[in-house]
């Protein structure tokens, strides 16, 4: 945990906050903190600041709070990815929201097994772990989430408009062109599940407007896939 995160739930006052959760139990067992130490805080999709430890106890922590700086920056990217499997959307969301990513569609396609829209993750964990890649990230803006669980009418009537006026590219490593190099501009990214998007849901995509892109010969898991992909598009 490389900020503590805060939200307004936590203030007593404009200015005083306190902890009694894991947060605390880091601050607790991690940083072993004296009354007067500061520590890095922010709120979320607020501001960046410090935080004087005022009082503890072995079951919470009062907080001085001072915010004064921004979030780093976004990546200007909108990540449309097929819904893996439970697991591995746990560390895909911690991952995302580390690097920067700010908007996530999570879509159906033919090798999305039904079972995974019905995981108990898409309903009650997302923005706990989006929270665990802000923090280790130092970031404060959540993710926005939204899920489709149907991918033509998601394809032909909103994707054009998210795509629009953006670099619209979808990892896939047959008949596709080398990964573009670096740049700090405004992309649309999809990327399939495991075993890739069918023919079909390709041709969609491309009819969309979205150039083939691959990484090179290696075939990566989705979880890999995603930090290969954001780390060669954007100068991070």
């Amino acid at each position: 945990m490389n900020l503590i995160l805060l939200n307004q739930n936590d203030f007593k006052s404009p200015t005083l906050a306190q902890l009694s959760d894991r947060r605390f139990e880091h601050i607790y067992n991690i940083h072993k903190p004296k009354i007067g130490d500061s520590l890095k805080i922010g709120l979320i999709n607020g501001m960046i600041g410090e935080a004087i430890v005022t009082e503890l106890s072995d079951s919470g922590v009062e907080l001085k709070i001072n915010l004064n700086k921004p979030s780093p920056s976004p990546l200007p990217t909108t990540l449309v990815l097929a819904l893996p499997r439970p697991k591995m959307l746990k560390r895909i969301l911690q991952t995302v929201a580390a690097m920067g990513v700010k908007e996530l569609y999570l879509i159906n396609s033919y090798r999305v097994d039904k079972s995974y829209w019905g995981s108990p993750i898409l309903e009650h964990q997302i923005e706990e772990n989006l929270l665990l890649g802000l923090e280790q990230a130092g970031d404060t803006l959540l993710p926005n989430v939204y899920l489709r669980k149907r991918f033509k009418p998601f394809v032909e009537d909103e994707l054009p408009e998210i795509a629009q006026n953006t670099r619209a590219l979808i990892a896939h490593p047959y008949n596709a062109t080398p990964c573009p190099q670096a740049e700090d501009i405004p992309t649309t990214l999809v990327i399939g599940p495991e075993g890739g998007f069918i023919p079909y849901e390709v041709e969609k995509l491309n009819a969309c407007g979205f150039d083939s892109i691959h990484i090179g010969e290696r075939i990566l898991r989705v979880e890999n896939a995603v930090p290969a992909l954001l780390s060669r598009l954007f100068p991070i």
